[in-house]
């Protein structure tokens, strides 16, 4: 029964340190994505400076609040996006994010799919567009100077974890506390090896010290006779 109840202490231990562990690889990751983007958006806009260009962050990402879009883009997924550079390159089905000029969402990012192109006379090029899920399409048109970028993939629900992270009980949750479990867990490991070897130690000490009493123990045998 104590065999058991240990046995599953131990797979408990095993398991707990394999989530904590994945878990904190996970942020890791995406702290190290967020500063090669970073990294990126720095090189890039210090070239557009150099060249005398006002663009906008080539990569950029956006935390969703709304339902929209679902089902293609849930409440809390992170889209992340690419500045476009030529209107030219958009098409009707992309999904973009913009600064709104829709009075339901004035001067607010959203991100929708493309519905429509019109060029006018000018050249200008006006977009309509429509959340997935909304029964209309967006009431005002927008130019492509209020495009951020267009959408190049989604990472679900991650918005959960940087809702989290913004809270200080989210970032002793999620950082701290397993952290320290983590760290925790390793010295108690490495402090079991110490106490192990040093007992092996004393052993072989203790054999070692045997064996010479025999040898004494013999030797004045031998000279006794």
């Amino acid at each position: 029964m104590k065999n058991n109840k240990e046995e599953w202490i131990v797979k408990l231990k095993k398991a707990f340190h394999f989530i904590t562990t994945v878990l904190m690889y996970s942020i890791c990751l995406i702290m190290l994505i967020v500063f090669l983007a970073f990294v990126v958006n720095f090189i890039d806009s210090r070239h557009n400076i150099k060249a005398g260009n006002n663009k906008k962050a080539l990569f950029s990402a956006y935390t969703i609040v709304s339902p929209s879009m679902v089902p293609s883009i849930n409440v809390l997924d992170v889209v992340v996006t690419k500045r476009v550079d030529n209107p030219e390159d958009l098409k009707k089905g992309d999904v973009i994010t913009f600064n709104s000029t829709d009075y339901r969402y004035s001067g607010v990012t959203v991100t929708h799919r493309i519905q429509n192109i019109e060029k006018t006379s000018r050249g200008e090029y006006l977009f309509t567009t429509k959340g997935d899920n909304n029964n209309t399409a967006d009431s005002s048109r927008i130019s492509f100077n209020e495009i951020y970028g267009r959408v190049l993939f989604r990472i679900p629900k991650i918005g959960y974890i940087q809702y989290y992270l913004s809270s200080i009980l989210g970032w002793v949750a999620i950082i701290i506390v397993p952290a320290v479990m983590i760290i925790g867990y390793d010295i108690y490991k490495l402090i079991k090896t110490l106490r192990s070897d040093k007992n092996s130690n004393l052993d072989d000490k203790k054999k070692i010290e045997k064996k010479d009493k025999i040898e004494k123990k013999n030797k004045k045998r031998r000279f006794n006779k």
